[in-house]
């Protein structure tokens, strides 16, 4: 849809690009029509045009935009390849074998935003950098790579883990960030993302709750912050508490909250440990359906609605909720049944190539996040996301070790 008109009354006819500090607005402002620069959040919501200010740039700008877009994940994936080789030798060769796509992929994409903006072309050239509809890609294609067979089969507790520390999680989260003030759709993110699977959960829940591009931003950016020290720190933690390998994997899995972080941390741990994490981090994976149905109702029916009003219709619902939520879902019974078709052996390959094209979407998407990112977003938002964030990740590991201490203690690998 296009870019919002701004009103014929006391407003600016003159878009804005630069959030205003009100803080009091945004719960009352719908964003398909809210001007430009009002509430605490400015920016282009996820469901709004690419082209900024009425300007369509010409064929050329766009594709100039796809050249820089992909030369950039061209460099992330080379950085990821050759980091670790390069310094194999040195003190931080651990550190280097840790650090994931993520962190290249943003790093790269604010280098580059701070190039263009310098010779004015990341305006012109921003129709390339299509966050929203990578990202979607990417997560439909990591659907392909969830084997709901295996979870309902191989992970009763880990089924119930998930339930468990998904809503004590998210509601300890839900309720420190309102307690500081923090924006709702802030909020869902940081809740979503600490409490199910970091990045891609807050994507989902950005697609529900029609967050803004910069606090998509500014919710990957504090997970990958938070997500690169646990890689070390939970497996000499559960090293020190004496951990079978089912309980250790279990807390692994459940609190560090991107897969390939878990991966890292899994595998430090040991293979045992590391075949319970990836189920325990598959099956959380799975409810991010759950929770973007959650967030839309709720979204509906209550934060958006002024009092008054009559309650949405199911049409409205369905307008709202994030499609692309259903073709993860569908991606992943489709591998299911696939998988189960023809043998996990022979299938191998094939999901490999899927879950290698979905990060390669993911990488193009947080090159674009970089790209789009304002910095303004970040220093409007202050301290109290980082405070909720940590907060919520102590919460996660305290209750986290408990649940999975509980029904993991006679789990054997």
């Amino acid at each position: 849809m296009s870019a919002p008109t701004p009103p014929p009354a006391a407003t600016s006819t003159e878009p804005s690009t630069e959030p205003s500090t009100g803080p009091s607005t945004e719960a009352t402002t719908d964003p398909a029509t809210a001007p430009e620069g009002r509430g605490p959040t400015s920016g282009t919501s996820l469901e709004e045009s690419v082209v900024q200010d009425g300007r369509n740039p010409g064929a050329g700008y766009l594709v100039a935009g796809l050249v820089v877009l992909l030369g950039l994940a061209w460099s992330v994936r080379y950085l990821e390849q050759n980091v670790p080789d390069w310094l194999a030798d040195t003190p931080l060769s651990g550190i280097a074998k840790a650090v994931e796509y993520p962190v290249y992929a943003i790093a790269l994409g604010l280098l580059g935003n701070l190039v263009l903006t310098a010779l004015g072309l990341r305006d012109r050239l921003a129709a390339a950098f299509r966050t929203e509809f990578f990202i979607k890609t990417g997560l439909v294609l990591l659907g392909a790579t969830v084997n709901l067979a295996l979870i309902v089969s191989a992970a009763g507790p880990a089924i119930a883990q998930a339930f468990l520390l998904i809503t004590l999680v998210f509601g300890f989260t839900w309720w420190l960030g309102g307690r500081l003030g923090i924006d709702d759709k802030l909020r869902a993110l940081l809740a979503s993302a600490v409490s199910i699977c970091g990045v891609s959960a807050a994507i989902s829940a950005a697609g529900a709750v029609q967050a803004k591009k910069e606090q998509l931003a500014y919710a990957a950016s504090v997970v990958i912050l938070f997500a690169l020290p646990s890689i070390f720190v939970l497996p000499a933690l559960a090293e020190a508490f004496g951990l079978t390998p089912a309980v250790a994997g279990a807390w692994i899995g459940g609190n560090i909250d991107t897969t390939a972080a878990v991966t890292a941390a899994g595998a430090l741990a040991g293979d045992e440990a590391l075949q319970v994490a990836a189920i325990v981090k598959t099956t959380q994976n799975a409810l991010i359906g759950v929770v973007a149905i959650a967030l839309t109702a709720y979204f509906a029916f209550k934060v958006e609605r002024t009092p008054g009003a009559s309650a949405p219709r199911l049409s409205e619902l369905w307008t709202r909720f994030p499609k692309f939520v259903l073709g993860f879902l569908a991606a992943s019974i489709a591998a299911t049944v696939y998988v189960n078709a023809v043998g996990a052996d022979a299938s191998a390959d094939n999901i490999a190539v899927l879950k290698s094209l979905s990060t390669v979407f993911f990488i193009v998407a947080f090159v674009s996040i970089g790209l789009e990112f304002k910095v303004t977003a970040v220093r409007e938002a202050g301290w109290k996301p980082l405070v909720v964030f940590g907060s919520a990740t102590v919460f996660n590991l305290v209750v986290g070790l408990g649940l999975a201490s509980v029904l993991f203690a006679n789990v054997t690998v």
